[in-house]
């Protein structure tokens, strides 16, 4: 037996216009990247990603290589849509991406039109749709041409395969050559989706300006930095965090001005009657060009303390002021690499 949806999930549901397209976005929406891979239990995924959609979460955003193990994020989705969603499949925006390493080999990684067919393919068999509805370029890839990777994006979509296309962690000059490649094949760039914390303010310099010019969304993934912009860290390195375990968080993150600002901020956060998890989203989202705000979540518990962020997005001039003061950059912007050309 399915899942019996809360009737009244939009009931007071926000949404933000995505760019300037047909699509509205949810304020928080929801990233599979750690959490529901193989590795982890089924049940408090599929826990999370009910309640998500019960709150009015209505787009869940996945990559073909997230897990661990690879792959095993979209299978454990494709099992909850099968059990949980076959009549809200029209309710939802599901997004996957290509780019980073996948399978072994010259053709398992980067931005070729091989390998970024393959991997819908592989991802729309494991989730068990017919279609996609965002396909990402989930990086550049400087040893490919431009032109093949936005072509590649341009046939998913004349295949039907994907309704619309996007780009991530792409340069502010390699997003306008993108999307005026696609504009010329008449499919639009829908959204960039770059990493964005108090923490990693790059997009403020350039990448914001270009995607309003463009009409082009934003979704910010990482607003919490990985969880550093969390009350996780405040009292040292709980065995649980992911900076005991091997992955994308580097211990040098938790440096002693980090752990500083990380510290103000939270006492900030407490004046306003926030978490410091929430008060990161709301300052992600002050600004009404970014989309959305995508996080991950644990449990329930931690999905619950996101998603009232939403409850008070408002700054005040003084506040904004005070979190300037500590919101500075911590060098934890993985992605600097990739978006250079660099990686």
């Amino acid at each position: 037996m399915s899942y019996v949806f809360d009737a009244k999930r939009y009931d007071g549901a926000q949404f933000r216009r995505c760019g300037q397209s047909g699509i509205v976005l949810p304020p928080v929406s929801l990233g599979l990247w750690q959490n529901f891979g193989g590795v982890d239990v089924f049940e408090t995924g599929r826990a999370v990603i009910r309640r998500a959609f019960d709150r009015g979460v209505t787009h869940f955003d996945l990559a073909n290589n997230y897990g661990p193990p690879y792959g095993s994020a979209e299978e454990n989705f494709g099992e909850i849509l099968r059990k949980d969603f076959r009549d809200y499949r029209n309710e939802l925006v599901v997004s996957s991406k290509a780019g980073w390493d996948m399978w072994p080999g010259p053709y398992g990684v980067g931005g070729s039109r091989k390998y970024l067919l393959a991997s819908l393919d592989g991802s729309l068999r494991r989730m068990g749709l017919e279609y996609i509805d965002i396909f990402y370029s989930h990086r550049p890839t400087m040893d490919v041409p431009l032109e093949e990777t936005m072509r590649a994006l341009v046939q998913a979509v004349r295949q039907g395969k994907a309704l619309y296309v996007g780009i991530s962690s792409y340069s502010p000059e390699r997003t306008r050559e993108a999307a005026q490649i696609l504009k010329s094949e008449g499919v639009p760039l829908l959204i960039h989706q770059p990493s964005y914390s108090m923490l990693n303010r790059w997009v403020e310099k350039e990448l914001l300006g270009t995607l309003e010019e463009l009409g082009v969304g934003c979704i910010a993934f990482s607003p919490l930095a990985q969880g550093l912009l969390t009350n996780k860290y405040l009292n040292g390195v709980p065995e649980n965090s992911r900076a005991k375990a091997a992955g994308s968080f580097q211990k040098d993150f938790l440096s002693e001005d980090n752990l500083k600002r990380v510290r103000a901020l939270n006492e900030i956060a407490s004046g306003r009657g926030q978490t410091l998890a929430q008060m990161a989203i709301a300052w992600v989202l002050r600004d009404r060009r970014v989309t959305s705000a995508l996080i991950g979540a644990r449990n329930v518990e931690q999905l619950d303390n996101s998603l009232d962020a939403v409850r008070k997005l408002q700054f005040t001039d003084a506040e904004l002021n005070e979190i300037d003061r500590y919101a500075q950059e911590g060098a934890i912007d993985l992605w600097r690499n990739a978006r250079e050309g660099a990686a």
